[in-house]
């Protein structure tokens, strides 16, 4: 029972929510049906609307207005022909908008919405059309009747313009000069134009007023343009320009005379051309042609003032011409000289001197770019005697040669640094062998000044390479060519030798010397000591044998026995 209770009460709330979601899907539906008819309602009284406007068009009102001016047969045959047109709009193309709007009033009751959409979009292209026709002719009416009011008041503003124009003309009529008369012609013609206008005006003739108008508006700026340049072509064709060429011409003739080459400019025939240009210039102009006059004749001005940077150019490079040319030709005479000497005794250098092949490649192409560099400066100066090119050329030239004439020197300077180098250290390596030689002669004297009882082995061995060494110096001096760094090699080691050799001499006699002191100083012992006898005894025996070192040590041993300062008493001695 209480079961059957809970189903009754399932089922009655599944239908209560089934009613309520139909309810809301009808509303929703309602809803969008009455949206949407009130879209298509709006749509088509828009169309309905935007056909009326097109009806409305204020063209019969503007017709009106032309009827009355009617003068001629063109004007009459416009007249009637937009009348047939604006009839056309009516019964042709507002008529057809008519049954399709009433088609689409049909389709839209029948809910063919589908169809409506098609439907509207035709009718809105139809519309357009027949707006865009009634827009056209409404237009072309109006260019009738508002011309007048139009033309007058675009006539009226070039009646203004060409009054200050012939003002600014008459006030000025002296600057015109023989151009009066053509201009005079030129503002009848406008004043004339000016009369055809009104005529047209009177006899309704807008086509004509159109061209009359344009020919005004050409003819004043025109006017306006010749009114403004003539005074400034005339004053520069006539004055300016022929002023400048008496000036250019005169300082051509004196710088020609100076000695500038300046047929380079080809001035006559410039001159003359211009001079051409100028009067053609003024045939143009008296027709009141002005295309291109003023930049011409600007062209003709600015061609005439670069000659005067041409001229300046010319006689700046011909000053720092002449003075790099004293230069260069004073050093060109030196290195000459130099080179000459050189290449000329560049046998008897190799034949005193050992150089090497990179040395002689350099003298060699030296004396070639140096031939080169002579064959063109002489070029050089002769098209100077013959007057026969610019200074501005002539200054460039004779810098590049100097530039090549200093990169020369810089090329030869290597070659004679390494031959200066090779000189130098010949004329050391004599010198050297004249303080080596007598630096032996030192030795010398000094072992002889000095009676030793014998002289040790040593020495002479010593003596006998240093004699051997300085041989091989003077073998190397008298070499042809000389082989500087074996030479110098020969030096060094004669110099060492013989330093050797000194110092082993003024070794052993010192050494000997101070035995010898010491001997004598202990023979006062000798009586008293018995050891110091005995000592001094071997000490003079190895003396004797010459082996001064032993002979110290054993008598300075033997002194000290009976003085213990004895060695400090003896370097006391040797020193004084």
């Amino acid at each position: 029972m209480i079961w059957g209770v809970n189903m009754q009460g399932q089922f009655l709330y599944i239908a209560t929510f089934i009613i309520l979601v139909a309810l809301f899907i009808f509303m929703i539906n309602s809803v969008i049906r009455k949206k949407r008819v009130s879209k298509y309602r709006d749509i088509l009284d828009n169309l309905e609307r935007e056909k009326n406007l097109i009806a409305s068009t204020p063209v019969l009102s503007e017709l009106s207005k032309v009827e009355p001016i009617i003068k001629n047969e063109k004007m009459e045959e416009k007249f009637n022909r937009w009348q047939d047109r604006f009839e056309e709009i009516k019964k042709v193309n507002l008529a057809k908008i008519d049954d399709m709007i009433v088609d689409l009033d049909t389709y839209f009751e029948k809910k063919d919405y589908q169809t409506c959409r098609y439907r509207i979009a035709k009718t809105e292209l139809e519309i357009y059309k027949a707006r865009e026709k009634a827009n056209h002719l409404i237009e072309e009416i109006k260019e009738i009747t508002l011309s007048e009011e139009k033309y007058r008041n675009i006539v009226t503003k070039l009646k203004t313009k060409y009054r200050k124009e012939n003002k600014e003309y008459q006030d000025h009529k002296d600057l015109y000069d023989d151009m009066q008369e053509a201009i005079a012609l030129q503002l009848e013609n406008i004043e004339r134009r000016f009369l055809d206008f009104e005529h047209a005006m009177e006899q309704n003739e807008y086509n004509e007023v159109v061209h009359i108008v344009k020919a005004l508006d050409t003819m004043i700026d025109h006017m306006g343009i010749i009114i403004e340049e003539v005074p400034d072509v005339l004053l520069m064709a006539k004055q300016l320009i022929p002023k400048r060429m008496r000036e250019v011409e005169s300082t051509y003739q004196e710088m020609v005379k100076e000695g500038y080459p300046l047929e380079y400019l080809n001035l006559e025939y410039n001159i003359k051309e211009s001079t051409n240009n100028i009067n053609t210039i003024l045939d143009k102009v008296k027709v009141l042609n002005l295309e291109d006059c003023m930049f011409e004749l600007k062209t003709i001005l600015d061609y005439l003032d670069s000659l005067f940077v041409d001229f300046e150019k010319e006689r700046l490079s011909r000053k720092v011409y002449e003075e790099i040319n004293r230069d260069f030709s004073s050093k060109l005479e030196k290195v000459n000289k130099l080179v000459s000497d050189v290449y000329n005794q560049l046998e008897s250098i190799k034949n005193t001197y050992d150089l090497n092949d990179e040395d002689l490649e350099i003298i060699k192409e030296v004396n070639k770019t140096l031939v080169v560099i002579n064959d063109d400066y002489q070029n050089l100066e002769k098209r100077v005697q013959a007057n026969s090119t610019p200074y501005s050329m002539l200054h460039k030239e004779i810098e590049d040669l100097t530039v090549r004439l200093k990169e020369m020197e810089e090329s030869f300077d290597v070659a004679l640094k390494s031959l200066g180098n090779m000189y130098d250290d010949e004329e050391r390596a004599r010198e050297q062998l004249v303080e080596i030689e007598s630096f032996l002669k030192q030795c010398k004297l000094k072992i002889r000044s000095y009676k030793l009882p014998i002289i040790t082995d040593e020495y002479f061995v010593q003596l006998a390479e240093a004699n051997e060494a300085i041989g091989e110096v003077i073998k190397e001096l008298e070499k042809k060519p000389i082989v500087i760094k074996t030479l110098n090699t020969r030096v060094d080691t004669a110099r060492d030798l013989v330093l050797k050799l000194y110092n082993t001499t003024n070794e052993m006699i010192k050494t000997a010397q101070m035995a010898e002191i010491i001997i004598v100083y202990g023979n006062r012992y000798r009586d008293t000591y018995t050891e110091v006898d005995a000592g001094l005894q071997q000490a003079e025996k190895e003396f004797f044998k010459g082996n001064y070192k032993k002979s110290l040590d054993t008598s300075i041993k033997t002194t000290k026995l009976v003085d213990e300062n004895i060695y400090k008493k003896l370097l006391a001695v040797y020193d004084d």
